[in-house]
C-alpha cells in the first residue's frame, strides 16, 4: 500500500512537471497545446484549431499536426521514465489520413517499447469527431545527456 502511494505521488509530480514544461515550451504555447491526460507511458494533448494553424487551402498544416504528435510522444516517453530523464526525438514518421478544417485535434501517444536509451511511441491524431486524421510512429532517445560535450566543428 505504501509503495502504491509512493508510485502515485511520483506520477503526480511527473504530471505537474509536464504541465510546467508545456507552459514554458514555445511551440506548445504558439500552437495552444493542452494536456488532457497523462499516465505512465501515455499522454493525450489537445489543440483548438485557429486560423494561424491553417495552410493556404484552409486545412491544418501537416507540420502543426506533426508538432502535436511529436510533443505528445515526447511527453509520453518522459512519463515512462524515471523522474529527471531527458527525452529527444530521433525519428518520426507520420501519415496524414484526412484533412482537418476546424474544431479541435487530439494526439494520443502511447509508448510501445522502452529500452535503456530508446523509446518507440505510437500516436493517433484525431479530429473533434474522433476521425483518425493522422498516424505517427516515433523513436526517442531517453536518458541523460552528456554535460560539457565537445562542440563539433563542421
Amino acid at each position: 500500500m505504501a509503495q502504491q502511494r509512493k508510485s502515485k505521488s511520483i506520477e503526480l509530480l511527473a504530471v505537474a512537471e509536464l504541465r510546467r514544461r508545456l507552459a514554458e515550451n514555445n511551440t506548445a504555447k504558439q500552437f495552444g497545446f493542452e494536456l488532457m491526460e497523462a499516465k505512465p507511458a501515455k499522454v493525450i494533448l489537445r489543440m483548438n484549431v485557429n486560423e494561424h494553424h491553417l495552410q493556404v487551402h484552409g486545412v491544418v498544416h501537416g507540420g502543426v499536426l506533426a508538432a502535436l504528435a511529436d510533443t505528445a510522444g515526447g511527453l509520453a516517453s518522459y512519463m515512462a521514465c524515471p523522474p529527471g530523464t531527458r527525452v529527444a526525438t530521433i525519428e518520426m514518421k507520420i501519415n496524414y489520413l484526412e484533412a482537418v478544417e476546424g474544431g479541435s485535434v487530439t494526439a494520443e501517444a502511447i509508448v510501445v517499447r522502452i529500452g535503456r536509451h530508446i523509446a518507440v511511441v505510437d500516436c493517433d491524431v484525431r479530429d473533434g469527431s474522433r476521425r483518425l486524421v493522422g498516424k505517427a510512429l516515433m523513436t526517442f532517445f531517453v536518458g541523460p545527456f552528456r554535460k560539457n560535450r565537445k562542440k563539433r566543428h563542421v
